[in-house]
């Protein structure tokens, strides 16, 4: 298999040259990956860079056999709770307050934007709407699945019942957090970083990420 050999010895070579003394190290079993931190289950995928165009970073559920690059994040363990205030217009302002750049396009990162970012306290009945709405964004991709996630989150592209399953998922985080539904986003960020400051302030009292999800993990 000349080319899985070609690629072997790319990888080798990689390491062999590298700065750090654990990677040069690697070098010696360069057919393996040097730090295996890919989930056992299924997983919520987002790209460490999208672009600045789209309004939502397009992320996802995907299998365990699906293999994440180092150029996204995971969250192991997550649940449809997550997947929908991470993919909603409050998440999304809080992402474009905070992350840093590439060029023009947003980075998003582990530290900066979700590791900071205020989760609001709910009830059982709360999360189970929230769900309920994350489960009609995904059926509302599954409606198109011979277009790609650029594709449908694409501002041109975009179809109208994705889109419309995302405004109905906003409007319930918007209640969770007891925003005005009318509020610009420069206010919403307002309102969120009063919510860090206030739990930075009591560290006794700040809020966990939903316990079943890790915090994000970048892959090597």
């Amino acid at each position: 298999m000349p080319l899985v050999k070609k690629r072997i010895e790319l990888v080798k070579s990689h390491r062999i040259h590298s700065k750090r003394e654990t990677t040069k190290k690697l070098a010696q079993t360069s057919s393996i990956f040097g730090e295996v931190r890919q989930p056992e289950s299924k997983y919520i995928l987002v790209p460490g860079v999208s672009s600045e165009r789209r309004y939502y970073i397009p992320i996802d559920f995907v299998s365990p056999k699906i293999i994440a690059s180092n150029a996204t994040l995971v969250i192991p363990n997550a649940t449809l709770y997550h997947f929908g205030i991470l993919t909603s217009s409050v998440h999304m302002a809080w992402m474009r307050a905070v992350c840093g750049r590439l060029e023009i396009d947003y980075r998003y990162s582990k530290n900066i934007v979700y590791n900071n970012f205020p989760w609001a306290e709910t009830t059982d009945e709360q999360k189970k709407n929230i769900e309920t709405l994350a489960q009609a964004v995904l059926d509302a991709r599954a409606k198109f699945p011979n277009s790609s996630l650029a594709d449908l989150y694409d501002p041109l592209t975009m179809p109208p019942v994705l889109l419309k399953a995302h405004q109905a998922l906003d409007r319930a985080v918007m209640k969770l957090y007891k925003f005005k539904q009318d509020m610009s986003e420069s206010a919403i960020v307002a309102k969120l970083m009063e919510m860090y400051q206030k739990l930075t302030e009591k560290p006794t009292m700040i809020a966990e990420p939903p316990k079943r999800s890790k915090r994000l993990t970048k892959q090597q």
